[in-house]
């Protein structure tokens, strides 16, 4: 496991007009960069996660190898570890927390990556969930310096049914009455656990469950199940867990000065070499939008990752979906 370490981002001001004072973009790295400094590679993290559940994505033996490569893993704003609804000083902190952008991730990155790292080329920009939704926002903004992107189940644009997954999410963490508007001084369990159970039911396919396939996670039963995501969201902060759906609900490539709204441009603007591989069986990052999507992008290929794992399978859990997602990853990086 890599060292966490922090890139000072000073004052910060963000799409929504706030200014995020004395921002923190929480990073670690992985591997060499080599004297020529080409062999780096992006790995943002996804909803609820931090940079040790990317490593998944670089386990030994995968495509994507500290050996071989230079991996830098940005912490999302949001997720505990960069500037967080539980960790930012008053007045930004808790339900003050502002609203951040995908686009503003991504500017925050960049900075990290050129101003202080000195980097001017990325090798690949790879992501999961929320990971592809910057993956695409890295290759929209800067195609001269990204020469190649891998989207796994994720969007360049959140898709209204998933906008409305999201509220039923947010809903039933809401309702606890201990949430108190954000302003708990306890961890509102109740809403916490109401939004683990609702998640259970979207990450994973109706194959998943009817195949019993959770075994293969070393749990037995669906009651294993539901506990297992209870043990994931109850380990986060509610408002950062609520801050980072914010930014899941409104990710749009195209929502920004440079695009003006304009989708289809933000699509053509992504010359990087591309595979985009939804799962086939995602409840909510449909193949087909990101087929509408792919069809707009001049150098790209859809490569649907043939699972019954639903959302999950562009976790890094499964090995036969490894196998699928390093293959394209081989190919993006040979």
């Amino acid at each position: 496991m890599a060292d966490l370490q922090i890139f000072p981002l000073g004052d910060v001001v963000l799409q929504s007009g706030a200014t995020l004072w004395q921002a923190r973009l929480a990073y670690t790295t992985y591997g060499t960069l080599t004297p020529a400094r080409d062999n780096v590679v992006l790995i943002p993290t996804f909803y609820a996660g931090q940079h040790t559940d990317v490593e998944l994505m670089i386990a030994a033996g995968r495509a994507i190898d500290p050996a071989k490569h230079f991996v830098v893993v940005p912490n999302m704003l949001g997720n505990g570890l960069s500037s967080s609804p539980s960790n930012t000083p008053p007045p930004f902190d808790r339900a003050a927390f502002p609203r951040v952008t995908i686009h503003d991730n991504v500017i925050c990155q960049h900075r990290l990556v050129t101003e202080h790292l000195g980097i001017a080329k990325i090798r690949l920009v790879a992501g999961f969930s929320m990971g592809a939704q910057q993956a695409f926002q890295w290759g929209a903004l800067y195609p001269d310096m990204v020469a190649a992107i891998a989207p796994i189940c994720g969007n360049a644009r959140t898709s209204p049914h998933n906008f409305v997954f999201l509220e039923g999410l947010k809903a039933a963490l809401t309702a606890d009455a201990a949430f108190n508007d954000g302003w708990y001084e306890t961890p509102p369990v109740k809403g916490l656990i109401a939004f683990a159970r609702v998640y259970a039911g979207w990450v994973y396919s109706q194959d998943f469950y009817r195949d019993y396939e959770f075994r293969k996670m070393g749990l037995s039963s669906i009651e294993d199940v539901l506990r297992f995501s209870e043990g994931r969201y109850r380990s986060r902060d509610a408002n950062d867990l609520l801050a980072m759906l914010w930014t899941w609900q409104h990710a749009d490539i195209s929502a920004n000065p440079q695009f003006r709204g304009d989708f289809a441009a933000a699509l053509k603007a992504i010359t990087a070499r591309a595979i985009v591989m939804p799962s086939a069986t995602d409840l909510y990052f449909r193949v087909r939008d990101n087929e509408l999507e792919v069809e707009q992008m001049p150098n790209a290929d859809l490569r649907p990752i043939p699972s019954t794992w639903g959302h999950a399978a562009g976790r890094g859990t499964n090995p036969v979906d490894n196998r699928f997602i390093d293959t394209a990853l081989q190919e993006l990086l040979s």
